[in-house]
């Protein structure tokens, strides 16, 4: 089963974590897209390229380790005006390992990834490791849809509706900066942002 949200029973569990910025777009056309997993060899220079032609900026949850293996690329994300994000080093299921595991992990992202806006990866975190990396100064970025570009037995046409329909202002949309999402995000993502420019959303960095 897809969870393409999070229920409004465990967002209680993660205060102050982040879902959207409907607050902050109150009245603005503006949506967030982020891309978790990066940077790429393959994948990061098309995002790159086609973000620019829509000058669109996003925010990158990046992976300690692909930073760290790549790191002309990584420069090139924040040298185009884009944000980067720590996704972890090795992108550690939260539910699956201790929290001092879990907050070391994060740590050692730090090396590679200068920035205090974390998002978990798969979304699993626990409260306990939630609470600890808010008392080392982390905000945790979840989101407000998640696409499934990865799943590639998901049909585009529902995909690309599902995404549609989550698009609000101040909406917070998750994408993938990986080889298993790239030939999805090829179809799908040029025809996304042309939709939204002609509906006259711009696109923010968190």
């Amino acid at each position: 089963m897809r969870h393409y949200k999070f229920p409004k029973w465990l967002k209680r569990f993660y205060p102050r974590a982040i879902w959207n910025f409907s607050s902050r777009a109150s009245g603005k056309k503006i949506i967030y897209l982020t891309f978790d997993d990066g940077p790429h060899p393959n994948t990061t220079p098309w995002l790159l390229d086609l973000l620019k032609q829509y000058q669109a900026h996003a925010t990158f949850f990046c992976l300690g380790k692909n930073a760290a293996e790549y790191p002309k690329l990584f420069d090139r994300l924040t040298a185009e005006g884009h944000t980067v994000g720590n996704h972890s080093q090795s992108h550690p299921n939260g539910l699956k390992v201790n929290t001092d595991e879990y907050v070391k992990d994060i740590i050692n992202a730090e090396r590679s990834i200068k920035s205090h806006i974390f998002r978990p990866p798969y979304g699993k975190i626990t409260p306990g490791q939630h609470r600890k990396l808010k008392k080392l100064g982390y905000r945790v970025i979840f989101w407000s849809h998640i696409t499934y570009d990865f799943d590639q037995k998901l049909p585009s046409n529902v995909r690309m509706e599902k995404i549609k329909s989550a698009t609000k202002p101040g909406a917070v949309i998750v994408f993938h900066d990986s080889e298993k999402a790239l030939p999805q995000l090829k179809v799908e993502l040029p025809q996304l942002l042309e939709h939204w420019k002609k509906l006259g959303y711009r696109f923010a960095t968190i």
